[in-house]
């Protein structure tokens, strides 16, 4: 072979890995915020034997969903690695970064080490938060012991402390913070004073931060744009809210919602969605152009009081809007944009969710809290095209990217690929 053949076939290779693994998903709800890959064609079917790239063991425990950039895949945990005479465990909190295709670790750094000041809930644990990164740099949050900026290399660029939670019944922390722009949009809902925080991205420091009348909520920030505006908008026991991104202030806000909320909000074509599912029932399309308290005005399109999701966030994709009942595995998929059902409560073969459901554009993958993820078709009709388990605790959402799917057991990260 020639040289310039040589030169030629060695393009077209790299070429072809670039485009193989070209997509990313930077946040726990991906791109979008949805939950959604555009582009994504992993695996339907997979067990130890079959469609497993790599499984790498997780130091400690977490519920964060790894996300991915690149060729590197990051995830957070907490360690224990210590317990006092009174039983009182530390913690060893940590960022981990891993090479995509093989699993290998590439680097592991500490944020802290420290002692929780309250209890957790059994079923959390205290890395549950995910991180995101705007591709330059990675942005990890663990509540209460603080904020942490690395390159994406994992050198600490900042470092802030915003206070202690005291969450409801101590059942932990886990909202994930949001990035737009220069601002790392931070939720602090809790049963003190809570705050919605704007930080400018490249030093941490405090852009705006407004005071929030909502209990513990545990949702994530959404952010959109409706007529050149950008907005954040925030589930919440008290009221589903809107904030304007530039300045903090409120512009509308509805009620309806139930006690402690979970699950994030989705949007489409001019419209959100919220929703919870804990001790009652609500989910209502919002439209964007509303001010003030639009509770029984044109700007609610639609609203449901029954078989509404509670741990697991909202899926919208193609149109479709799919929720599980509270944190069964009864699956409902409903028109976005009326509210109308294709299917209400079906069984699928789940029975305890925590993890969201992710969507590609043929397929939606639902995991329960015993290892199983079952594969529905991306359709108005329930299809179910597999049942698949790995043998260990889903708590954490799926990332789907490329050809491969990422899933953050209790113990191991798993790839499934191709």
């Amino acid at each position: 072979m020639s040289y310039g053949l040589k030169f030629l076939f060695l393009a077209f290779v790299l070429s072809f890995q670039t485009d193989a693994m070209a997509e990313n998903w930077p946040h726990w709800r991906g791109e979008s915020g949805n939950g959604v890959s555009t582009t994504a064609t992993p695996p339907t079917s997979w067990s130890e034997n079959e469609h497993l790239q790599w499984k790498v063991a997780v130091p400690g425990r977490g519920s964060s969903s790894p996300i991915i950039w690149k060729d590197r895949v990051y995830v957070t945990s907490a360690e224990e690695i210590d317990r006092s005479a009174a039983g009182l465990p530390m913690f060893r909190f940590v960022t981990l970064c891993y090479n995509r295709s093989n699993g290998e670790l590439v680097w592991q750094k500490t944020a802290i080490e420290a002692q929780p000041h309250e209890e957790t809930h059994q079923t959390n644990g205290f890395a549950s938060a995910s991180p995101c990164t705007d591709g330059t740099h990675l942005y990890v949050s663990f509540g209460s012991r603080g904020l942490y900026c690395y390159t994406l290399d994992g050198e600490l660029v900042w470092k802030r402390m915003l206070g202690e939670m005291q969450t409801r019944n101590m059942f932990g922390e886990g909202s994930s913070p949001t990035l737009e722009d220069n601002k790392l949009i931070v939720p602090w809902d809790h049963e003190g004073q809570s705050y919605l925080f704007a930080l400018d991205k490249k030093t941490g420091e405090t852009i705006w931060k407004v005071e929030r009348d909502e209990p513990t909520c545990w949702a994530t920030p959404l952010i959109v744009e409706h007529d050149g505006q950008k907005q954040i908008i925030m589930n919440g026991e008290n009221y589903a809210r809107s904030y304007d991104l530039e300045t903090g202030k409120e512009l509308w806000r509805c009620g309806g919602q139930t006690q402690r909320p979970v699950a994030s909000p989705v949007h489409q074509d001019g419209l959100v969605i919220v929703g919870s599912g804990f001790r009652g029932a609500f989910v209502g399309a919002f439209e964007l152009d509303g001010t003030g308290d639009i509770a029984g005005t044109e700007n609610v399109v639609w609203s449901r009081d029954r078989d509404t999701p509670d741990i697991a966030s909202l899926l919208l994709t193609e149109g479709r809007l799919y929720y599980y009942k509270a944190k069964t595995g009864l699956l409902t998929c409903v028109d976005a944009k009326t509210g109308e059902p294709y299917y209400s409560t079906e069984r699928i073969g789940l029975t305890n969710i925590y993890a969201s459901p992710v969507a590609t554009p043929d397929y939606i993958y639902l995991s329960d809290r015993d290892g199983t993820t079952v594969v529905i078709e991306n359709s108005p009709e329930l299809k179910i095209i597999s049942t698949n388990s790995l043998g260990e605790t889903i708590d954490a959402t799926p990332s789907p990217v490329d050809d491969q799917l990422f899933i953050r057991g209790e113990k191991h990260l798993f790839c499934i690929s191709h």
